[in-house]
């Protein structure tokens, strides 16, 4: 009883010295939340996106997959992946599910998980259904400082639906993006494969209500200039007339 006592006795002297010690705040490194979601990366099987749903490519694109490997040595077919994965997209109605992948991996002999890898790097590749129309929003520095909040605000208030949301009658989804390469003509957006830049507020709600519409809005500068010339006009070469035409400095038996 003697021994316990003081051993009792010694683990309280113990417990009062590490009580007395002065508080030492931890302080992390890590000042910004993690990233927790699994959205960009991670496949869950679905009723539309499995395994077993069935995807099978047209015979035009089959020949279409078959020229593109051409192009390329003979054992270096996977080198297509990118345009296989992109006519999957387009005949799928504008998304890539899994069975779409697999039939790729196994047109070029490519492991599945490359084709997978391929699919989750690139955001130009969908992996769950979209509208018919993408409307795709630039974000980045550019953009940003020319208003492009503000253009994603006028295309959630016009469609009603927030970004990374698809409208009930799958007409549209709104995708935030970086660059996506128009930079001089910021700011901007992306509606499926064409670019609409120059952008108001009132040019937003314009384009998008003539796509509900069924009308194809005029892609490019809406303010008028053409492509990316000065937006203030043109300080140079304004005598087009004094400019060099094609085949300007080409040898004449070219």
């Amino acid at each position: 009883m003697a021994s316990l006592g003081r051993a009792l006795w010694r683990l309280n002297k113990v417990t009062t010295a590490v009580a007395r010690l002065p508080t030492i705040t931890a302080r992390s490194l890590v000042t910004t939340p993690s990233l927790r979601s699994d959205k960009l990366f991670v496949h869950r099987d679905t009723f539309e996106n499995n395994p077993n749903t069935p995807f099978e490519f047209t015979d035009k694109n089959i020949q279409r997959i078959e020229a593109l490997t051409l192009n390329y040595p003979p054992g270096h077919q996977a080198a297509a992946v990118i345009p296989a994965l992109d006519l999957a997209q387009r005949q799928n109605g504008g998304w890539l599910p899994i069975a779409a992948m697999n039939t790729v991996a196994k047109m070029l002999d490519m492991p599945k998980m490359r084709v997978y890898e391929v699919a989750t790097f690139y955001t130009m590749f969908n992996r769950d259904p979209i509208g018919k129309f993408h409307v795709q929003v630039c974000t980045t520095t550019p953009c940003l400082v020319c208003g492009a909040y503000d253009v994603l605000d006028a295309v959630e208030e016009n469609l009603g639906i927030k970004n990374g949301e698809t409208s009930e009658d799958r007409l549209f989804t709104i995708t935030e993006l970086e660059c996506l390469g128009a930079c001089s003509n910021a700011p901007m957006i992306q509606i499926n494969d064409e670019y609409y830049e120059d952008l108001t507020v009132d040019d937003v709600h314009r384009i998008l209500d003539m796509c509900k519409r069924g009308e194809t809005p005029k892609p490019g500068p809406q303010s008028g200039r053409k492509g990316a010339e000065p937006a203030g006009g043109l300080t140079s070469l304004k005598d087009s007339s004094k400019l060099p035409g094609p085949g300007h400095g080409v040898r004449a038996d070219l």
